[in-house]
Order: structure tokens, then C-alpha cells, then sequence
């Protein structure tokens, strides 16, 4: 089976196609289908590395239950606008979903709501969710501690995860503002590919086993990512990891456990989950036109190459995401085969 070998397919039959497969590891009815939206809307943003074929990977740890495909669920609120998810080893995009509507059912009623997840496990990408959340008229900040692959600034040994943060501001009357990034210069992807191509890499991407910086695609893979900004970034990391880790009752740094090196066992992750109901600020007509304004100050700008216009985060994803709702997705037809067998 090569690249080339493509089966177009539509937003509702990749869905059912998602639930079909989370119901045969388990994961039951309301759950499956939550898991499903967040995937399929990855991939209808063009985010395949975390779309429906993560489904996969998460299948491969609940067979030797690493992952909870029934986890009982705990919401416990101790103030009116902050709440603890306690996610049993639950299967990370169900966890997500709960905590981001627990989230914005506080922010409907107090203005706001953050939601601290524990228990959890890889949760996807965190656009969707923004998405979802600025769709019903809340701005969102969401954060997730990871894997060890990051050593503290000026050390030699991984501590910290490429902990993403993603930022949604709702836009009523256009395109929402969706930033999703994580905290390293590049996503490991690419020195693989740059290995492949037998290239050398830039010296701010990674660092050897010793933790010196390296432009040896080889010597990367088996060091360390380096943060974005350098010191800055390592600092964003850690209190991305305070977050989502300390104050969630999470693992944190390398208490995480490595799915991949540990997949029977819990990595308890940690989420984190913001919301403002936008909706107590300003009407629609309000926050549209200010959107508009600040969207227009930045389109406006001269690009450096006429080809490439600048763009505000989140646009090449929504774009991505109007066009499959409408036109479907070029799926693997080897991925669709693997997601569909008993």
C-alpha cells in the first residue's frame, strides 16, 4: 500500500467509523462519541498525527490496560468557578471533552470556569477543543503537561515534556483567533525527516545525549529537543507542567510515564481548562467588530512574499476544516482498513 492509495471520506462516516472502533475496545456509547468529535475534527483541520488513527495507539494500551476504556469519571467543584476532573486512566480525548464542558457550564453561570485534570493520557490537539468552546461564545486556555523529551535549560538530562498551550478567542461574526503550539523549536517529525533526506539540522532544534546543541539529525533523535526562545521557553514549559501537573494532582515532570516505554501502565497526565463566557463583556456586535479590526490591522500588513500572506493562528486549520466538511478527506485507505478491522 503506498501514499498514494486514497479513499475520500465524509465528516459523518469518518465519525461512525471512530465510534465503530472505540466500541469494539470498549469504550461505550456517550464516551465513544465525544472521543470521536475531537478526533474527527483534527483531522478535518488537517492535524492528522493526532486524528482518528491515534485511535490505534490508544486501542494498543487499552488491550493490556494501560488506558481505562470505562473509567469512573469524578468531578469534584470546590469553589463555584473551580473544579478537579479525576479521570480514572480514562481514555484522554473523553477526559478532555468532560472537562471542557464542565468548564463552560461554570463560565455560563459565574462568567468563568477552570477545570484541573488528573488521571488522563494523551488528550489530541488542542485546537478542536478551542474550537468547540469559541463556537458557544467562550474564550479558552488550555494546557497539558507530556512525556519526558526536554532537559531544563542548561542541563543534560529530559525533565520536562513539550507541554502544549493553545489559546481560542470566539469571533461572532468571522473566523475565530486558535492558537495550539508546543514549547519546543520543532516537533521531533522533522529531524526524522531531515534524517531521511540526509540533511543537517539548525542548531536551536535539538541537543545531543550530553545536551549540546547538535545540527546531526542522528545525534538529535537520540538527545533532546530544545524550547522555543531558549530559557523563555523552558520557563513556559514548567509552568505549563504547574498547571497541568502540580496543581491538578497529576504527575508531573518525569513522574510522567513514557507511553511508549511503559504502555501497560498509567501516565496519569494533566490538563488544564479555562473559559470565559465572552458573552458578559459585550454583544456580539461588540466583540465582531473589534475582531474584525483586529484582524484587519494584521492582514493588512506587507508579506515578504506576495505568494504567502500573513495570517493569524488558527487560519490555515479552519480553513483545512471548511474545506473537508464540505469536499470530505483523501484518507490512507490502508489507516480506514486498520480502523475497521474486528
Amino acid at each position: 500500500m503506498t501514499d498514494t492509495q486514497k479513499t475520500n471520506v465524509d465528516q459523518a462516516t469518518l465519525k461512525k467509523i471512530a465510534i465503530e472502533a472505540l466500541e469494539r475496545l470498549g469504550v461505550e456509547g456517550d464516551d465513544a462519541e465525544a472521543v470521536a468529535d475531537v478526533l474527527v475534527m483534527a483531522d478535518l483541520m488537517g492535524i492528522h498525527t493526532h486524528g482518528v488513527t491515534r485511535i490505534l495507539s490508544y486501542g494498543e494500551r487499552i488491550k493490556i490496560e494501560g488506558i481505562n476504556a470505562k473509567p469512573d469519571i469524578r468531578i469534584r467543584q470546590t469553589y463555584p468557578t473551580v473544579a478537579t476532573l479525576d479521570g480514572d486512566n480514562g481514555i484522554g480525548p473523553l477526559l478532555g471533552s468532560r472537562a471542557l464542558s464542565k468548564s463552560m457550564e461554570m463560565a455560563s453561570e459565574f462568567g468563568m470556569g477552570m477545570v484541573f485534570v488528573n488521571g488522563s493520557n494523551h488528550f489530541g490537539p488542542i485546537m478542536p477543543y478551542s474550537f468547540m468552546a469559541a463556537e458557544q461564545g467562550f474564550m479558552s486556555f488550555i494546557a497539558s503537561n507530556a512525556t519526558t523529551t526536554i532537559a531544563p535549560y542548561g542541563g543534560t538530562l529530559p525533565k520536562l515534556g513539550n507541554n502544549p498551550l493553545g489559546f481560542g478567542f470566539p469571533n461572532p461574526k468571522g473566523e475565530h483567533f486558535l492558537l495550539d503550539m508546543a514549547l519546543s523549536t520543532v516537533a521531533r517529525a522533522k529531524i526524522r525527516a531531515a534524517r531521511d533526506r540526509q540533511e543537517l539540522i539548525p542548531l536551536d532544534w535539538a541537543t545531543d545525549v550530553n545536551g549540546i546543541p547538535t545540527n546531526n539529525p542522528n545525534e538529535a533523535l537520540s538527545g533532546m529537543l530544545q524550547t522555543i526562545g531558549g530559557y523563555k521557553g523552558y520557563g513556559l514549559a514548567l509552568a505549563v507542567d504547574m498547571l497541568a501537573g502540580v496543581l491538578s494532582g497529576a504527575a508531573y515532570l518525569n513522574h510522567v510515564k513514557a507511553w511508549d516505554k511503559h504502555p501497560d501502565q498509567p501516565q496519569n497526565l494533566g490538563h488544564f481548562f479555562l473559559t470565559i463566557n465572552t458573552k458578559g463583556l459585550g454583544g456580539d456586535d461588540w466583540l465582531g467588530e473589534r475582531m474584525a479590526d483586529f484582524s484587519s490591522i494584521i492582514h493588512d500588513t506587507p508579506a515578504i512574499d506576495e505568494g504567502s500572506p500573513v495570517q493569524l493562528p488558527g487560519e490555515r486549520e479552519l480553513k483545512a476544516y471548511r474545506y473537508h466538511v464540505k469536499n470530505g478527506l483523501d484518507y490512507d485507505a490502508q489507516q480506514l482498513s486498520a480502523l475497521q478491522a474486528p
